[in-house]
């Protein structure tokens, strides 16, 4: 079972801040450590150690996947990255901050949108009242759909093919 971890985030503003604490914790750093941190820092938001293995599309160079996951696996025990699993496909990476971010999924567009925790307080405290539960969703995101998505019809969807299909005119019925 995949656990969410309860740690204090490492708080660092530059990539130098990140090395030193891996350094602190006594973990070399390697070139591929270095490349997985600038490759953290140049994403524009969570991504897959796919993504970042693969250069983030031309942005970076290309490092080997286990490599990733092992400089990842590195930083995220040192409080530097953390990872939340968006849907069935891999875990998204993201540098670690100051505040928790937790996030919502779109079933459809597969969009991932980082909020801040406080935004999800009313839900937090309504479960909370109804089951005494007290919920998290950094690490396992809440899912749904986004505005657009909702907006527009399903094309899975029965209804949404017959929708775009010419409508017949009725045929009279002749009773007997």
């Amino acid at each position: 079972m995949t656990v969410a971890p309860e740690r204090r985030p490492l708080v660092f503003e530059r990539l130098e801040h990140v090395t030193d604490a891996l350094r602190r914790a006594g973990h070399r750093v390697t070139g591929p450590a270095r490349r997985v941190i600038e490759a953290l820092f140049a994403a524009d938001g969570p991504v897959s150690a796919e993504q970042i293995a693969a250069g983030l599309d031309g942005r970076q160079s290309a490092l080997e996947l286990t490599s990733v996951y092992r400089n990842l696996e590195r930083l995220e025990q040192i409080g530097a990255v953390s990872h939340v699993h968006a849907g069935h496909g891999p875990g998204l990476y993201a540098l670690a901050s100051t505040r928790d971010r937790e996030y919502l999924v779109c079933d459809r567009c597969g969009r991932v949108t980082s909020v801040d925790p406080e935004a999800l307080d009313p839900l937090r405290d309504s479960l909370r009242d109804a089951f005494g539960h007290h919920a998290r969703f950094s690490h396992f995101p809440i899912h749904g759909l986004c505005a657009g998505c909702a907006r527009a019809p399903d094309p899975a969807s029965p209804r949404a093919d017959r929708a775009a299909r010419p409508r017949r005119p009725a045929r009279a019925r002749t009773g007997a």
